[in-house]
């Protein structure tokens, strides 16, 4: 008992006890906290300014290509938005350019037809309710056709400098599998994240996570004898690196 010379209750003892806790200095850092912090520390030195694959000259073309990126390579996007944003980088230029023409320069991007429709009708709500810019907000862009929290994500970070998570295939695989942030959603995944990755990280982090998922952490044969953080890796699968 902590209480020796005056009569006290359980009660009492146990605030005692509370207090005495908290009183107590936290811990600076934990092993998971220090793994975290080393594992992005790797990652930013491979590659200390990443970047997006997509090609963009101003936030409405980069809004358009991450719609069009859905289920279809960024390379793929890029052949098809060279020719597209030299003619129509602006919502009044797509409105102009109309859905018939726009399916005809994107027929060889996945879904076309259906992202034909977004683009087109994004821009005209863009037009008539955002004064014909890419709003800033997640709220305000996932209103839009076609746009998604991922891409919303993507346009919030590149075009406008916010620190957000956007969670792809890639990122999803990554963060489960190593893993960083467990999730069964793309939105737990990021939550997830969001909570653990250091602030100073946090602007490049699913860039990172991104490429080392499309390069290096592959979804059917990753390369661990390369990956730059096999060694912090908790993967119970991944392949044994040479000696």
């Amino acid at each position: 008992m902590l209480c020796k010379t005056v009569a006290c209750s359980p009660g009492h003892d146990r605030l005692i006890r509370l207090m005495v806790r908290a009183a107590k200095p936290r811990e600076k850092k934990s092993a998971g906290d220090a793994r975290i912090r080393e594992i992005f520390s790797r990652l930013a030195a491979r590659n200390p300014h990443p970047r997006g694959e997509l090609d963009y000259s101003n936030p409405f073309t980069l809004l358009v290509a991450v719609v069009l990126s859905a289920q279809a390579t960024d390379a793929g996007v890029n052949r098809a938005t060279k020719g597209l944003f030299a003619v129509a980088d602006t919502p009044e230029k797509m409105v102009e350019l109309g859905e018939e023409v726009l399916r005809e320069k994107i027929k060889t991007i996945g879904l076309f037809r259906a992202k034909a429709k977004n683009v087109v009708e994004l821009s005209r709500q863009l037009i008539a309710r955002f004064d014909s810019q890419v709003p800033k907000t997640l709220e305000e862009l996932q209103s839009l056709p076609g746009v998604g929290r991922k891409t919303a994500n993507v346009v919030l970070n590149i075009a406008f400098g916010e620190k957000t998570i956007a969670v792809d295939t890639h990122l999803f695989r990554v963060s489960n599998r190593i893993p960083l942030a467990k999730g069964k959603t793309p939105e737990e995944v990021e939550k997830g994240l969001l909570a653990i990755v250091p602030d100073e990280f946090l602007q490049h982090a699913h860039h990172w996570l991104i490429l080392h998922g499309r390069y290096i952490c592959k979804a059917r044969k990753p390369d661990c004898p390369v990956c730059p953080i096999a060694d912090l890796c908790l993967w119970p699968e991944k392949t044994v690196l040479p000696i």
